[in-house]
């Protein structure tokens, strides 16, 4: 009597227990639920045409799919919809692998991983069909799904552009490296041992566990997915607002704040700033002869060939119909002469059917107390003397405001 005293209450309280704890079943429910209403978000923004979200919706898709044919089988040996589960969500979560790399910018696969998951594919049926063993089952596809989740985290952290905003990229790739942890936890549990699973659908308290936490990483890389989305959307956004879309160049309003930006920092460290106002020769005459698409056609590639010679850092922007400012970082007024007479080398020996291959500019140097406005004003007087001297030249302003002599012209 004294010993079934002491071991009576420990079994109600386990049955107390198990009465409290949700269901496998019930958790599937829920998971089948998250990966509906995820698929559907995604859904929304494939008008947007960003990449990698065709992918990551498809995935969400056959994700649900899988996870209803666990549902409508209540024992695991020989089950069919079990079996047919597996190439489900193998097939989902390589795609959402590619998902995000496509998203990034990277190749989305490799004969490599394309092996490796039929060869997990078909070790889970043989042990499912021919030679039943759930605990290596579990830790063969938990180890799969482990990977996945690590490459998506890592391809999320390593390959975050600089200029976007931290939080959304930290948010998958910690989302995705924390789900890998449940993974690799459910692996060796099961893989050296250290649990036995009855079925798969077993309601213990540490399978209960590993699966809800598996399912609780499903909303969480949905929504960082949708959050990349409209991370990417945005940036378009901006991109609008700041960048010419014909020719690339920064716009006269983005042009002008960021230069007076990048002056204001240097100015601190007393480096020096130069300033190139281009004007694309004879451009008028394109348009009244050929065609505004034609003029459209020499902006375009004007802009692309000067982009391609300017140096990282230096600012490249449209002020207005045919008429481009740079502004050199850490330059003299003697450099940035050099360089933009390479730009008009560059120019001509990159020729455009009905486009000009020569352009004028004039340079000037930013002094301690010039402003952005008064520069401008410089190089812009200059520009005209360049124009006044033929054209396809280069013209250097005086300190007096006054456009100076003709350093060079090449013809």
């Amino acid at each position: 009597m004294r010993v079934y005293a002491m071991v009576a209450p420990r079994h109600r309280s386990i049955s107390v227990i198990h009465r409290h704890m949700p269901s496998t079943v019930a958790l599937l429910g829920i998971a089948i639920m998250s990966c509906v209403m995820s698929a559907a978000v995604l859904a929304s923004l494939l008008r947007a045409h960003v990449r990698g979200v065709p992918r990551w919706c498809a995935a969400y898709g056959l994700f649900a799919v899988g996870v209803a044919l666990l549902l409508a089988e209540q024992r695991v040996p020989a089950s069919r919809g079990t079996v047919v589960a597996f190439p489900i969500f193998i097939a989902g979560s390589l795609i959402i692998l590619q998902g995000t790399r496509e998203f990034f910018g990277r190749r989305p696969a490799c004969a490599f991983e394309y092996a490796v998951a039929a060869g997990v594919l078909v070790a889970l049926v043989y042990l499912t069909c021919f030679k039943l063993k759930l605990d290596a089952r579990v830790a063969v596809s938990s180890a799969y799904f482990a990977y996945v989740r690590i490459a998506i985290g890592w391809t999320a952290l390593r390959y975050r552009p600089p200029d976007r905003p931290r939080y959304n990229y930290y948010f998958l790739g910690i989302a995705a490296l924390a789900g890998a942890l449940v993974h690799v936890a459910r692996s060796i549990t099961y893989g050296f041992g250290l649990d036995h699973q009855t079925a798969f659908l077993d309601p213990s308290p540490l399978n209960i566990g590993f699966l809800g936490l598996g399912i609780l990483s499903f909303p969480f890389m949905s929504i960082a997915m949708v959050m990349l989305a409209h991370d990417r959307l945005a940036e378009r956004m901006e991109r609008l607002a700041t960048v010419d879309e014909l020719t690339g160049a920064l716009i006269r309003r983005a042009f002008i704040e960021k230069a007076e930006a990048a002056i204001a920092a240097a100015k601190a460290s007393a480096a020096p700033f130069a300033l190139a106002i281009l004007d694309i020769d004879n451009f008028k005459g394109v348009n009244d002869r050929y065609g505004h698409a034609a003029g459209d056609r020499a902006l375009s590639h004007f802009a692309a060939v000067v982009s391609r010679s300017l140096r990282h850092g230096d600012l490249f922007g449209r002020l207005g119909g045919e008429e481009f400012a740079i502004l050199f970082p850490a330059t003299r007024k003697s450099e940035a002469w050099q360089m933009t007479n390479a730009l008009r080398g560059a120019i001509a020996a990159a020729p455009c059917e009905h486009a000009p291959s020569t352009f004028s500019a004039g340079i000037d140097e930013f002094g301690h107390r010039d402003t952005l406005a008064s520069v401008m004003a410089r190089a812009d007087a200059a520009l005209y003397a360049a124009k006044a001297l033929g054209r396809d030249c280069v013209v250097l302003a005086s300190a007096d405001d006054e456009p100076g002599e003709r350093i060079a012209q090449v013809t």
